[in-house]
């Protein structure tokens, strides 16, 4: 292994020096030390000139809130399904209860990783691989994807959120999560001392994880008397309903479990048109299997505005949120922060580089719920987006996605199988090409 020089005096008497010997240095130093470099780095050219005006627009009312969780790929696709609801509903206002979502899927997660690591066990693989260490290290965070939350739905439906309104826990999930964790490494712990009791280490890890999320968020309805009045004043009553049934009656008609993730992975080594998969990722045991079908992001655009424009229905998606993102403000777009500028650094990286070198993966989920296309019907120049961060910031919680944002930092959307052409919807049928845990087109919003 070659030697790592270190930073003598000589070597940092000539970086002070030449720092010190640049004003813009001097005066980026005093602006940043004194306001934070968002403030500094805004481009005041660039914000001004992001609109807020769409040409197509499915506002869903009211945003939600995921407090301090990380519960956006539920609530995004949640959004998507109070709009079909309200539709069919005939209301203006409705929510559907996260908290109910959140306590099925982490229930399932929780048997999800005791058998899967139960089986690794039985197998031989060391407690210190890289896979394990993974697996440890990402068991029981709040994140996820549109399979995933449609694994939960079809399984245990959804109820109104006044049925089971939110809890301390659900708001702010993190003491939970750290205690779930460390009950689930105690058992594996227990599976390595003693693999003939890995079947009673599971049936009682699940029976743990149960009474822990029980005592966290509150134990779920199994039915509900459903009674409303719309927004016309015209009172309804269902009688007594499962959550199952509720979310077949008033969500099934739009079919968003037959939806198909597609994905844009910009790594040359992976063909576009083609299936992809992340080894030992999911939640629902037998449940759908977490792939997407990689494609091109401008194709992933064409169908977002489609979906908009003539169907009229918001589109999850999944982005790295985080670069160039003005939160108060709400608004997105490549060049909306100079920070190349302030600092003299050339960030010329490409979406490929950003993925393969760590630098770029989707870490949020939303919805699509407006665009502005150009003249010819099909050029998009920006995209209007319902966030679930509360009403407080942006556009009372809506935000504006440059449409040069969209192509450089999202990676995924939810759209009906039948939009794909024949060779796309050949291509899901063949199997997907698996990549390993950490690969980061495993990483969940």
């Amino acid at each position: 292994m070659s030697e790592i020089t270190p930073l003598d005096d000589d070597r940092l008497n000539q970086l002070r020096e030449g720092f010190d010997a640049s004003r813009s240095n001097r005066m980026a130093m005093n602006a940043v030390t004194t306001s934070g470099i968002n403030p500094v780095a805004h481009n005041y050219d660039r914000a001004r000139t992001l609109q807020r005006r769409f040409s197509v627009t499915v506002d869903n009312g009211e945003v939600t809130n995921q407090n301090h969780s990380g519960r956006c790929w539920l609530f995004s696709s949640l959004n998507v399904a109070r709009f079909v609801a309200k539709r069919n509903l005939n209301l203006d206002k409705f929510e559907f209860s996260q908290n109910y979502a959140m306590y099925f899927d982490k229930l399932e997660r929780i048997n999800y990783f005791l058998r899967d690591v139960a089986a690794l066990v039985r197998a031989g693989e060391p407690a210190d691989s890289q896979l394990m260490l993974h697996l440890f290290a990402d068991v029981m965070g709040d994140g996820g994807q549109w399979t995933m939350a449609m694994n939960v739905y079809k399984k245990y439906g959804a109820v109104p959120k006044d049925f089971f309104p939110e809890t301390a826990s659900s708001k702010n999930t993190g003491e939970m999560n750290t205690q779930l964790r460390r009950m689930l490494h105690t058992a594996v712990a227990h599976m390595y001392a003693d693999p003939s009791a890995i079947d009673e280490i599971v049936a009682k890890g699940v029976e743990a994880g149960h009474r822990m999320l029980t005592i966290h968020l509150g134990e779920p309805p199994k039915s509900f008397d459903w009674e409303w009045k719309d927004k016309d004043g015209e009172f309804h009553r269902d009688g007594e309903i499962t959550p199952v049934e509720f979310w077949k009656k008033y969500v099934g008609p739009a079919h968003l479990e037959d939806y198909v993730c597609l994905v844009d992975d910009p790594r040359a080594e992976h063909a576009k048109g083609r299936k992809i998969g992340i080894e030992h990722l999911g939640n629902v045991a037998g449940g759908d299997p977490t792939e997407y079908l990689n494609v091109d992001n401008a194709f992933m655009k064409d169908c977002v505005r489609r979906i908009l424009a003539e169907q009229g229905i918001p589109v999850w998606f999944g982005a790295d949120c985080h670069p160039m993102m003005d939160r108060d403000g709400g608004a997105w777009a490549t060049d909306l922060f100079e920070y190349g500028k302030v600092y003299d650094v050339d960030f010329d990286m490409s979406k490929e580089q950003r993925v393969r070198y760590g630098d770029s993966a989707m870490n949020h989920a939303m919805a699509f719920v407006g665009v502005d296309v150009a003249d010819d019907g099909k050029t998009t120049n920006r995209w209007r987006v319902e966030n679930s961060w509360g009403c407080k910031v942006a556009d009372k919680g809506y935000f504006t996605m440059a449409d040069d944002w969209f192509t450089e930092y999202v990676y995924e959307v939810a759209v009906p199988k039948s939009m794909l052409p024949a060779d796309y919807q050949a291509a899901l049928n063949e199997p997907a090409t698996m990549l390993p845990a950490w690969d980061p087109m495993g990483a969940l919003a």
